[in-house]
Parts: structure tokens; C-alpha cells; sequence
């Protein structure tokens, strides 16, 4: 896995302790035991892992999802989703994501990356003057989002559709982070390693059918392992750098907000990409170091 499945992969999924070798959803309760806080001794949180795109072949949604819903007072999502959509910050990570007047892509990139860049934007319609002003980060994901649109990805993923729904419920929000950070994030992807990002990022987009019919198997059957193995291993080995900014940094910007969850009296469902679950860095294996039950919904 290369940056262009790190681009899905960023808006995908991953979850479970890596202790259940047959699992079979994507939704965990996190169990504190503190007999201070109520008559059975338990206060308990629901952490599910999302893909942020799918088909509209992949609803209904595996009914852990509605059954966590259903047994929370508060949605909590990475982000604000509607500001996420809000023209003001479209506008704003379009002028984050390009170059400033008098630069663009051609004085970062060598010139037979840049040929091939060419050469398959011409294949997909893709006019060069489109790309030549964004920075590579923005150039991978658009191409990543050219691919998957091909392959009918065109449906809302896990949390837009529950962001909805809690909207039309009027069910409270919460987020782990604002627009301004995830767009922080990705304008880091690849600083510094340009070229290889795009030389990536082309490459991986002529496997990227296989992997995500892959990555969705595995979070539907809810098996840690594979999505280690598919995403997380690669990921270390690739671009470590990337793991840390992307996956690590951010979990432990939001593991003191999922514990701050459990002292109040509003039980809450924590929706996040799936790869923030997984692995020895995961919220998964950190909650059950820090001494909670992690027990799969």
C-alpha cells in the first residue's frame, strides 16, 4: 500500500481488538468499571469504525451501527461535518492546497513523474492546466477521487450518513478535531517527497479496485488482521512519517477526549475512520492498556 491507497485509506476504516480472530462487526462497547457511577458498576462508551466512501450497493449498514446509535445520547464524529461541506472551507483547503502565484507543480516534480502524471490525466479527460496549480497532496487525492467515482463510489460513507441522521433525530454532536487540523494534516502528506508521492499515487490508483473490495471484506467481517496486513504494515513500512502524523499523533489527540467521555452522564457513540482502531498504536489497544474493557457490540 502506497500513498494513493493511503488516500483511501484515509478515508476508510478499520477497527477491532486485535484479540478476536473471528470478528464479526465493526462496533465495540468500551466498558469502565467504576462502581462510583452507577448501580451495575459499569459506564460505557461505543467506538465504531467508518468508511467515509462507499457504493450504494453497501446499504444497509451492518446493524451494529444502528444498534449503537440507538443506545447513545451523543454522535461524535472526527469532524464537523457541515462545516467540512461549507463553501467557506471548500475555498479555504483549495487555498491551502495550491501553490501561490508565480509556483506550481512542474518546479516540484521530475520530469518523467511529471510526463506520467500528464499522460494519465489525459487518459481520465483531465486537463493539465486543472492540475498544475495544486500541491501533490491535493493532486493525489483528486486522482484517488477520479478512481473511485469510476468504480460508482459516489454514495456517503458511515458518519455523513449517521451526521444526518442525528441532524434529523436531533440527536447532540460532538468532533475529536476541527476542519482546520484534518486540513493540516493533509496538506502535510508527502512534504518533501513529492515526486514520490505522485510516482506512488500512480501507481497504486492501477490496483486500487482490488484493495478496496479487500479493505470493505475485511471491515465487514470485522477482521483486525487483514486490515493490518493490508493497510497498517505497508503504511510503517512505506511511509513512516506518514503513520505517525496521520494515524498516531492523532489518536493520542483523541484518546483524553474519549476518556473525558466516561465522566459525564450522556453516553456517547465515537465514530472515526476504521485505521485509527487497529494495530499497537490503534484507540483499541490503547483504551484496553489504559485498563478498559474493549467487548465487540
Amino acid at each position: 500500500m502506497k500513498i494513493a491507497k493511503l488516500c483511501y485509506v484515509f478515508s476508510m476504516l478499520l477497527l477491532g481488538a486485535a484479540n478476536s480472530a473471528h470478528a464479526t462487526s465493526s462496533v465495540w462497547e468500551i466498558i469502565r468499571v467504576d462502581n462510583s457511577t452507577n448501580s451495575n458498576g459499569k459506564n460505557s462508551i461505543y467506538l465504531g469504525g467508518t468508511v467515509h466512501v462507499l457504493t450504494a450497493e453497501d446499504y444497509p449498514l451492518p446493524v451494529e451501527f444502528d444498534r449503537a446509535y440507538a443506545l447513545t445520547d451523543v454522535l461524535v464524529l472526527e469532524t464537523d461535518m457541515a462545516k467540512l461541506d461549507s463553501p467557506e472551507f471548500q475555498q479555504s483547503m483549495l487555498s491551502e492546497l495550491s501553490y501561490p502565484k508565480g509556483q506550481d507543480v512542474t518546479q516540484h516534480l521530475s520530469p518523467d513523474t511529471y510526463q506520467q502524471l500528464a499522460a494519465f490525466c489525459e487518459s481520465r479527460g483531465i486537463g493539465m492546466q486543472v492540475i498544475n496549480n495544486f500541491k501533490p497532496s491535493m493532486i493525489s487525492l483528486m486522482l484517488t477521487m477520479v478512481e473511485l467515482q469510476r468504480l460508482n463510489f459516489t454514495g456517503i460513507g458511515v458518519d455523513k450518513h449517521y451526521n444526518e441522521k442525528a441532524v434529523t433525530d436531533g440527536k447532540a454532536l460532538g468532533k475529536l478535531e476541527t476542519v482546520e487540523e484534518q486540513l493540516a494534516f493533509i496538506a502535510g502528506l508527502g512534504k518533501g517527497k513529492e515526486d514520490e508521492l505522485i510516482r506512488y499515487s500512480l501507481e497504486d490508483i492501477k490496483t486500487l479496485p482490488t484493495f478496496m473490495t479487500e479493505m470493505k471484506t475485511a471491515w465487514r467481517d470485522g477482521d483486525p488482521q487483514a486490515l493490518v496486513d493490508l493497510a497498517i504494515t505497508p503504511l510503517i513500512a512505506d511511509f513512516p512519517d506518514i503513520y505517525q502524523s496521520l494515524l498516531v499523533q492523532r489518536n493520542n489527540n483523541w484518546m483524553p477526549q474519549i476518556e473525558a467521555m466516561f465522566n459525564n452522564q450522556q453516553t456517547e457513540l465515537v465514530l472515526v475512520g476504521t485505521l485509527h482502531l487497529v494495530g499497537k498504536d490503534g484507540l483499541l489497544q490503547q483504551l484496553q492498556a489504559a485498563g478498559y474493557t474493549v467487548k465487540q457490540l
